[in-house]
C-alpha cells in the first residue's frame, strides 16, 4: 500500500512539472527580456551621470590640493581622471552589449 501511494504520488509530481513546463514558458521568458533590457537604458544613463557627478568633485579636489601647494595634486588627479573614464568605459560597454 505505501509503494502504491509513494508512485501515485511521484507519478502526479512528474505530471505536474511536464505540464508546468509548457504553455506560455517562451512568452514568460520574451516578457522578463524586455523587462530587463528596458532597465539598461536608465542605469546607462545613470552611470553617465555618476561620471559627470564624480568628475566634477575630482576637478574640485584637484583645484583645492594645487592651490594649496600640495606636491601629490599630479597623483589625485590621475585618480579622479582615472576613476571618470572607468565609469563612462562601464555605460559604454553595457550600451554596447544590451543595444
Amino acid at each position: 500500500m505505501r509503494k502504491k501511494s509513494l508512485s501515485t504520488a511521484l507519478l502526479t509530481l512528474l505530471t505536474a512539472g511536464a505540464y508546468a513546463q509548457g504553455g506560455d514558458g517562451i512568452a514568460g521568458i520574451t516578457e522578463a527580456t524586455s523587462m530587463v533590457t528596458s532597465y539598461f537604458y536608465p542605469l546607462v544613463q545613470l552611470i553617465y551621470a555618476i561620471g559627470a557627478v564624480t568628475g566634477l568633485i575630482g576637478g574640485i579636489r584637484v583645484y583645492q590640493k594645487f592651490s594649496s601647494g600640495d606636491p601629490d595634486t599630479s597623483k589625485t588627479a590621475a585618480s579622479w581622471f582615472g576613476a571618470c573614464i572607468f565609469l563612462i568605459l562601464v555605460g559604454t560597454v553595457l550600451e554596447s552589449f544590451f543595444f
